[in-house]
């Protein structure tokens, strides 16, 4: 790039809620000036730590907005700051102008090719197979031709996944996915995915808990080097089986940290890497689910039980000295209480989780998504817009 490194350059971070907020915390109580571009009036946008907030209004503006941003040079001034993209849009603005952005700013390790593959729901699947990685049935729908080909003994329900996740949320208001369980319902949907012009793939749905569900993270260096390792299980999901997590735990899990490191060094992984397993309790076998070559909605967890990849990340960027991440707590429990307690009623009504098991599950010292003493308006200011929308209406 042709501007200097400084000892401590600045952050830009693109997209994201709860993961810009974390990484946002994290960096700047070092000291670091942290510039954010999310959506206007999301929990990050109301962190301390934010030296400037450059608000999107519309999620379908993002690349209009960074380009105006970053590649203009309307803002000199964030020339020489470390880029962080922290959702899909992010990674994809940054994979397409690499190298204008490079002229400018620091960027990570990862490679163009790499994430607009990772961005790919069946390439992903694709690459975990040819890695020798166990993955669920799945087939891929592109086109209406596509439809007539599927197998009439398919088994339901099924999933209908999008192969890239940002657009398909862009297009049916946030949805991440459908679930289908019959003909009826799959040729419908088909029919409307296809008519947003959409790629999906049908995936077979794993059966078994939320419990059987489990993350690996590392970072891959330009050199080949595995900076750190870190694993986390979910407890509970809101909806079961479909939706986000909203109990998370930390746990190192032998298994899931070495079928995730053969997937990485398998399909060339540089850069940040999360990838997410579900064991398949009818083969005994740890099944991709998905990967995102970014921070995640858990990053306050990782920062809490002493795994702060992002500033091991960004000191490795920078040229400053790594931080010991050898280890990390465990049991450190990451909690969403709203989501949480909807998982809670629907467990209850299925006579899986009693009220009491609840609590117990619960009571305990938790990390909070969004809430800090020390920074409290993430968690306050969007409650009052909650509030005020209500009462609005």
């Amino acid at each position: 790039m042709t501007t200097a490194k400084t000892n401590k350059p600045p952050v830009v971070i693109l997209g994201g809620s709860s993961n810009a907020l974390a990484v946002a915390r994290s960096l700047g109580k070092h000291g670091v000036d942290i510039y954010l571009s999310v959506l206007e009036r999301n929990c990050a946008t109301f962190t301390r730590y934010a030296k400037k907030v450059f608000p999107i209004q519309d999620k379908k503006q993002v690349d209009a907005v960074w380009s105006d941003l970053l590649l203009r040079g309307s803002h000199p001034e964030l020339h020489g700051s470390i880029i962080f993209p922290c959702n899909d849009d992010g990674l994809e603005f940054i994979a397409r102008h690499r190298k204008e952005l490079e002229a400018h700013y620091i960027l990570d390790d990862s490679e163009t090719d790499f994430v607009l593959a990772m961005l790919n729901k069946r390439k992903t699947m694709d690459m975990a197979r040819a890695a020798g990685i166990p993955i669920p049935l799945y087939a891929a729908v592109e086109r209406r031709e596509d439809i007539a080909g599927i197998d009439r003994n398919i088994k339901f329900p099924l999933i209908v996944k999008p192969q890239h996740s940002h657009l398909f949320q862009k297009a049916f208001n946030g949805e991440k996915l459908f679930f289908v369980n019959n003909w009826e319902e799959l040729e419908a949907r088909l029919e409307q995915v296809l008519s947003h012009g959409l790629k999906v793939i049908l995936s077979e749905m794993i059966p078994g808990p939320d419990t059987q569900l489990a993350s690996y993270y590392t970072y891959i260096d330009k050199n080949g080097q595995l900076l750190f390792h870190f694993t986390k299980r979910v407890v509970r999901r809101f909806p079961k089986n479909n939706g986000q997590g909203s109990y998370h735990i930390t746990e190192w899990v032998e298994e899931v940290a070495e079928i995730g490191k053969k997937f990485f060094l398998g399909v060339g992984l540089r850069g940040l890497g999360n990838v997410e397993f579900k064991k398949d309790l009818r083969d005994g076998q740890w099944k991709i689910i998905e990967c995102n070559p970014r921070f995640t909605a858990a990053h306050e967890q990782l920062v809490r039980c002493g795994m702060d990849i992002s500033l091991l990340i960004y000191n490795h960027l920078a040229g400053r000295p790594l931080p010991s991440l050898n280890g990390y707590k465990q049991n450190v429990t990451l909690w969403f209480p709203r989501r949480d307690y909807l998982a809670y009623k629907e467990l209850k009504a299925l006579n899986e989780l009693s009220f009491w098991g609840w609590m117990k599950s619960i009571a305990k010292p938790q990390v909070l998504p969004h809430f800090r003493w020390s920074d409290p308006m993430p968690t306050l200011a969007p409650f009052w817009d909650s509030v005020k929308n209500r009462l609005s209406r």
